[in-house]
């Protein structure tokens, strides 16, 4: 499908690839992992022909097609509405049916002979095409992405980024090609968007390679991972699960080696310096020198992620209760948000909110924080000193700082050296910590927030969407730092590996109440899958309920008129049911005329036939309503009798 050979590409000076290879074939399902600045998205662009490679090659087959996902899509904008920006996957289809109305147009004033076999021919195209269900697909994936149905005729221009984002998501999925490059596609998904396309990907039937910090998307997307190290592409048969126990093996194996050619050399060494100055050994050590000078270096392990190098520091403990709700409301205008809620968060609580966009997650961290007006009555214990961090707060930045400078100014009383580690943490080293505010991308300015927010001295944290544009090794980092933290916080996170790392309860938005399970995300969502069987089967077999049950039974006399209306409702049903018989069998007889190539040659029985395949479908319908309508009564007449 496509073979990576040899692949050199630099950036500048910098060195991205060198003598990189792959092998990307059909049905492959690859997660693409790695440092930031190791050249993951640039693989991907170099895939599509963005770049070119400075030596090496990149060979694809024919018949391969490329569908690509990547953040540059976010600035598309345009009037129309997302279910046609959606259909334009369907171009070919949607070419086809211009030109059948075209033809169409032209047969009202010129009827000709070869205008009707074009029509065929177009229409038997667009039937190939599949054509008639573009549409039914492309609501399908819009829906399953989050869009509601009244959404989907509404422009695209009137959506924020992270929406357009699933536009051109489902752009690219309807397009079906043979390999699907995602870059970050859970970028700006909520939870339920992520499982709908996690599912989705799972039967996909062509190729993936899919770059994403989302530990728990790839484990249940991918079996088969590339890390991007040292300008190679090592390749590991498994999802980042079994990628990650297969590395710490190969370390292993990588250090020993290591650590037996470091004394090997250093044996050599020890000889050369000892006898090169001897006659009788002279010969012996140049050999020597030659052999090591021969020798291929094996490289050590890189170090291990790096370690939290800081701790939290609290002036004062807060009492028991953190925080008290009592019969919360919240609307905005019309819309209901939150009503009779009631939250009670202890000392101690790693709470983790979840769940759908639009559910008033954000609304709930605000009205914690004491940002939002509500009805009923918030209650702040003693001594809580609070830190909300959430992507608006990148505002409360000064631009005009740098970033070790503005982490001076957060009051913490830290030491530069400590401040150092905490940004190098969040990706910040060397001399990086000298640029201004105003110079760093969005993605840089959350880190710095972020950063901000861990080294105050708050013992009750507010975080919202945290691992937004953080890589793994930077969610890692997150992760041990929230473990060590001996203070109260909740979070709001799509992230599932996240969730379950950090998170003793689980909060969830449901019937505009708040929910609470009291544990880890995984015993949660075991528990939701349960419910949700358990609720199915109730549908699927409902029992008799406790009023059906103690309803009164007829009395003789109404038992014999119910008996004598159900009979009439069956003979009526029957009736229809005949009627229905003989209007299908006509429908198919217009059809079957409407087939006929003479009936095409003549307008005139051309509009008698239609006009008659018009006429028969709508007594169809008509009839096929009233014969569901009898079965409801003949259901209901059949409970009352029993």
């Amino acid at each position: 499908m496509i073979s990576i050979n040899n692949l050199h590409f630099h950036f500048g000076s910098r060195t991205l690839y060198e003598d990189a290879n792959l092998h990307i074939k059909p049905k492959d399902k690859i997660g693409l992992v790695g440092l930031n600045g190791t050249g993951k998205s640039t693989l991907l662009r170099l895939l599509v022909g963005e770049y070119k490679p400075d030596g090496g090659g990149i060979q694809m087959s024919r018949d391969t097609t490329l569908g690509f996902l990547n953040q540059d899509l976010l600035s598309y904008d345009t009037h129309e509405s997302i279910l046609k920006v959606a259909m334009q996957a369907f171009e070919e289809a949607i070419q086809v049916q211009r030109r059948i109305d075209e033809v169409l147009h032209e047969m009202e004033t010129n009827y000709q002979d070869e205008h009707i076999d074009k029509l065929a021919k177009l229409q038997e195209q667009f039937e190939a095409l599949d054509g008639y269900n573009i549409q039914v697909k492309a609501e399908e994936i819009l829906e399953g992405l989050g869009f509601t149905t009244e959404e989907l005729q509404q422009p695209l221009r009137t959506f924020s980024g992270g929406w357009r984002m699933r536009v051109m998501l489902a752009k690219i999925l309807l397009q079906k090609p043979s390999l699907l490059l995602l870059d970050e596609p859970t970028n700006h998904l909520d939870l339920p968007s992520i499982k709908w396309i996690e599912n989705y990907l799972a039967a996909y039937e062509g190729a993936l390679v899919i770059v994403s910090h989302d530990r728990e998307f790839l484990d249940r997307t991918t079996n088969t991972t590339v890390e991007v190290s040292g300008g190679k592409l090592n390749v590991y048969a498994g999802n980042y699960s079994f990628y990650l126990e297969e590395k710490e093996l190969r370390n292993e194996i990588q250090k020993g080696a290591y650590e037996n050619q470091q004394q090997q050399i250093k044996q050599a060494e020890q000889f050369i310096a000892r006898f090169k100055a001897k006659a009788t050994k002279a010969k012996q050590a140049q050999s020597r020198m030659k052999a090591l000078e021969k020798m291929e270096r094996i490289e050590d392990v890189a170090a291990d992620a790096p370690v939290v190098n800081f701790k939290f520091q609290f002036t004062v403990q807060p009492g028991r209760n953190i925080l008290r709700l009592e019969n919360m409301s919240k609307s905005y205008g019309d819309k209901l948000i939150f009503q009779n809620t009631h939250v009670n968060i202890e000392r101690g609580d790693k709470i983790a909110l979840i769940g759908a966009n639009g559910k008033g997650k954000s609304t709930l961290m605000r009205i914690i924080a004491g940002d939002e007006p509500i009805k009923g009555e918030r209650q702040l214990g003693h001594n809580v000193i609070m830190a909300f961090y959430a992507q608006h707060q990148l505002e409360s930045l000064n631009v005009e700082n740098e970033i070790l400078q503005e982490m001076v100014q957060a009051g913490s009383k830290r030491t530069e050296m400590e401040l150092r580690g905490v940004l190098g943490s969040f990706l910040f080293t060397g001399d990086t910590v000298f640029k201004k505010i105003k110079v760093l991308s969005g993605g840089e300015k959350s880190r710095v927030a972020l950063a901000k927010t861990l080294i105050s001295e708050a013992n009750f944290l507010l975080l919202d969407e945290p691992t937004n544009h953080l890589d793994m090794q930077s969610v890692n980092i997150l992760i041990q730092a929230l473990e060590q933290y001996e203070g109260t916080f909740v979070v709001i996170s799509h992230d599932r590996y996240f969730v379950e790392s950090v998170a003793n309860k689980i909060w969830y938005i449901e019937n505009h109440e708040l929910k609470e399970y009291p544990g880890t995300y995984h015993e949660y969502e075991y528990w939701m899958e349960q419910r949700e069987k358990d609720q199915k089967r109730s549908v699927s077999a409902p029992q008799k309920s406790a009023k059906a049950e103690n309803k009164p039974k007829p009395t003789a006399s109404q038992q014999q008129e119910l008996e004598q209306e159900l009979k009439k409702a069956n003979q009526k049903l029957k009736q229809v049911e005949g009627l229905v018989n003989e209007l299908e069998a006509k429908l198919k007889n217009c059809e079957n005329k409407l087939a006929l190539p003479s009936t095409y040659a003549d307008p005139n029985a051309l509009h008698e036939a239609t006009q008659q395949f018009n006429k028969v479908k709508a007594q169809l319908d008509k009839e096929q309503t009233a014969w569901e309508q009898l079965m409801d009564q003949v259901d209901a007449l059949e409970n009352q009798l029993k």
